[in-house]
């Protein structure tokens, strides 16, 4: 470590703090959705069942959101001390976007969260639910503002460039430039099936531990449907995405594809398998199949696009990393869609719930949303290397002037903090879901006053685990 340079330490320093931040606000777009589902399902049917999942979901949802938001905060400091001149550059157009998530989303959250977490006895049904959608829609309006500032780093527009700053000249084309509308269906898709992949899991545990009742079996139904449809859909999200990378950012692809030059008159093959090396400037051991890249890519069998020595060295991404960070993406992907298909044909046999085989299969696929998001992150801002904002301001250039010192003993700071807030709260939430969904009782008058239940005091209060009786909250 201590012969990293000071860029090298500060780039790790945020990789390693945003890689765990991304993954809490996924779970948390997914699961906000998902519980307004729940909550529109019990109010057309009454079913006990959605009201069981319902509050057992909200309790993790509670410490997820928690966590987003602490991990979030950190990642704004961040900014401000280890890439200071980013800020001096490109603050004037990427601090109002961040601003705007803050003035719409965050405060719309703030102001219905509570009610969400903690209005179940104390106001009406359809109020209830509204604090529930308002809180879900909060998480995408957040999640757009927060894509369109890392889209406009990837695919920046609509500025111009006074005393070397750049300085916004069209808001509306920097909030929609180019990548916005395939990033954010991306990372959207992505958020749905990360969490139906986690509600797979859960509820696959809970069958192989023998706790067979109606709101497991209704938590893995409801998931496998959605990573059924979902799987695909995202696999076609991702090509269009990638075209529009290629057309963009063509250096990334190239570097994706480990592909190096182009031979006139031939199609370029898709390299499922090699080891890119970027001296040589060759892949290794590749495993070719032929004209498949132009297919995918151009979507004719003999198209061609741009290599990687079509690019000045000191301008390309390191392939190594892109290319097998974005086939662990697709093989990930690829896996779910089997997933998918695997539980269609055992419903259609009436196995869904009892096939051994496959409830240990969702069972171990469920962190491999996660992982897929963290593959894709690492795809994406590897891939936009050497720049900060592309083709603008180089990320060498970007960088805080600090020693490489001070830099590693604030990295190391943050791994153990970080291994230790968060790992606890992830046990936490791994606590919560072996324990499953309890009868929640819905005609109890609620506990409260002096030496009764206790009334909540902080949003994370919502995720107590308590006893049986403490879950039997009811609403009048």
């Amino acid at each position: 470590m201590l012969a990293l340079s000071a860029l090298d330490l500060a780039r790790a320093q945020f990789a390693f703090t945003m890689s765990f931040h991304i993954l809490f606000p996924a779970v948390s777009i997914g699961l906000a959705s998902y519980l307004a589902v729940l909550e529109l399902s019990w109010l057309r049917t009454r079913r006990q069942v959605y009201v069981d999942l319902y509050h057992f979901w909200l309790k993790i949802f509670a410490v997820m959101f928690g966590m987003g938001v602490v991990s979030g905060i950190v990642m704004a400091y961040q900014i401000g001390t280890n890439w200071s001149r980013m800020s001096e550059v490109a603050g004037g157009i990427l601090g109002p976007v961040l601003s705007y998530e803050v003035l719409t989303a965050f405060f719309l959250e703030a102001g219905f969260l509570g009610v969400m977490l903690f209005g179940w006895t104390r106001v009406g049904p359809g109020l209830h639910f509204l604090a529930t959608c308002m809180v879900a829609i909060g998480t995408l309006i957040s999640a757009t503002w927060i894509l369109a500032a890392n889209s406009w780093m990837q695919t920046p527009q609509g500025y111009a460039v006074e005393g070397g700053r750049l300085v916004p000249a069209d808001w509306l084309a920097i909030v929609f430039n180019p990548s916005l509308p395939w990033r954010f269906m991306h990372m959207v898709v992505a958020a749905y099936l990360t969490t139906a992949l986690i509600v797979g899991a859960t509820g696959a545990w809970q069958l192989l531990h023998g706790r067979d009742n109606p709101a497991v079996r209704k938590m893995l139904s409801m998931a496998m449907w959605m990573i059924l449809i979902v799987a695909p859909i995202q696999a076609v999200v991702g090509d269009f995405h990638g075209l529009n990378t290629l057309e963009h950012q063509p250096a990334k692809i190239a570097a994706m594809e480990g592909h190096w030059q182009n031979t006139p008159g031939e199609a370029v093959p898709l390299t499922l398998f090699g080891i890119p090396d970027m001296e040589a400037e060759t892949t290794r051991y590749a495993v070719d199949v032929p004209h498949l890249g132009s297919v995918i890519l151009t979507h004719s069998w003999d198209g061609q696009f741009p290599g990687l020595k079509a690019f000045p060295k000191q301008d390309r991404p390191n392939s190594l990393i892109v290319f097998w960070s974005f086939r662990l993406m697709v093989g990930l992907g690829l896996m779910m869609i089997a997933l998918g298909l695997w539980s269609l044909l055992l419903r259609r046999s009436g196995r869904l719930f009892v096939a051994r085989p496959f409830l240990h299969a969702a069972r171990w696929m469920g962190p491999a949303g996660l992982v897929a998001i963290l593959a894709g992150w690492v795809t994406t801002e590897v891939g936009r290397q050497p720049w900060v904002v592309y083709g603008v301001l180089r990320t060498a250039d970007a960088a805080s002037p600090h020693a490489a010192g001070a830099v590693a003993l604030t990295l190391g700071l943050f791994v153990i903090a970080y291994l230790f807030v968060f790992g606890t709260g992830t046990a936490y939430v791994l606590r919560l879901m072996r324990k499953g969904p309890l009868t929640f009782a819905l005609h109890r008058a609620p506990a409260g006053g002096p030496g009764e239940g206790r009334t909540p005091m902080r949003p994370l209060s919502a995720a107590d685990v308590g006893t049986d009786d403490d879950d039997d909250t009811t609403r009048s």
